[in-house]
């Protein structure tokens, strides 16, 4: 399945995937909880750099400890949970109406379609048990590299789906 980088080919695998097979087991959805994660994170901090270069003020300058939290961060975050203080970070940044402003000017610099998917769900997601449901995983953004093969039986026919890395280099 050829295609520009970001432009859809993982998440039509994914959702064939819910469709024909039901959606993921609890073993796959766990294993998406680091992505998304980090998927989180990266967001607020794209957010956070845009508000810099767009000269957007935070509406709370007491909100400028929970900024470093989010800068502090590694670009992929590991563990089973959500450090308390970042999901603590990104809700009271997501509440802040100069992030609102720079959201809603997110059409001048480069934000993830599923950043506010996930902001709204912070909560939720920042539990210590939580577990990504089908939507959350389905959301997910992981750049593909390389070739990846997909088996799906519809019936009596089985389809092979190849995605393939979007970037030039592939």
């Amino acid at each position: 399945m050829p295609g520009a980088g970001e432009s859809g080919k993982s998440t039509i695998l994914k959702q064939m995937k819910l469709i024909n097979e039901g959606g993921y087991s609890r073993d796959e959805r766990e294993s998406f909880k680091e992505i998304i994660y980090s998927n989180t994170v990266q967001s607020m901090r794209v957010i956070l750099e845009a508000m810099e270069s767009l000269e957007l003020p935070l509406e709370d300058p007491r909100a400028e400890y929970h900024v470093q939290t989010i800068f502090m961060q590694p670009s992929q975050i590991e563990g089973d949970s959500l450090p308390p203080e970042v999901g603590g970070a990104i809700q009271a940044l997501w509440r802040d109406a100069g992030v609102q402003e720079c959201f809603r000017r997110s059409r001048e610099y480069q934000l993830n379609d599923s950043a506010k998917y996930y902001f709204d769900s912070i909560e939720r997601i920042a539990q210590p048990d939580y577990l990504p449901s089908d939507q959350d995983v389905l959301r997910s953004r992981v750049k593909t590299t390389g070739i990846t093969e997909t088996t799906f039986i519809i019936g009596d026919l089985t389809y092979r789906m190849f995605d393939v890395g979007g970037q030039r280099s592939e």
